[in-house]
C-alpha cells in the first residue's frame, strides 16, 4: 500500500499520543463510536485467531461475520504484520 501524505500525518499524530487517555480522546474525535468499536473488535478477532479459535467460535463470541474473520485471518497470515506487531506489544 502506498502511503499518502495524509496517512503519514495520521500515523505521526497517533505516534505523538503519550497516554491511553490521550488516545481515547483522539479516537473519540476522529471516529464514530461504531468505527472505534469495529476496530477494537477486529483486534479481539485477531487475538482469538492467534489463540487458534475456530471461525464458528469467533463468530459466536464476537458477532463478526465469517467474511470479516477471514479477512483478518488473511492479514495475520499474509498481511503487513500489523496485527501480530500490536498483539505482541500488548502481551508485554
Amino acid at each position: 500500500m502506498k502511503l499518502t501524505e495524509e496517512i503519514k500525518i495520521l500515523s505521526r499524530a497517533i505516534l505523538s499520543l503519550e497516554t491511553e487517555e490521550e488516545c481515547e480522546k483522539f479516537l473519540t474525535d476522529l471516529c464514530t463510536v461504531r468505527e472505534i468499536s469495529s476496530m477494537a473488535q477486529r483486534i479481539t478477532v485477531a487475538r482469538l485467531l492467534q489463540d487458534k479459535k475456530t471461525f464458528t467460535e469467533i463468530e459466536e463470541a464476537t458477532g463478526m461475520s465469517s467474511a470479516t474473520i477471514a479477512r483478518i485471518n488473511k492479514c495475520l497470515q499474509y498481511g503487513a504484520d500489523g496485527y501480530n506487531l500490536v498483539l505482541d506489544k500488548l502481551d508485554k
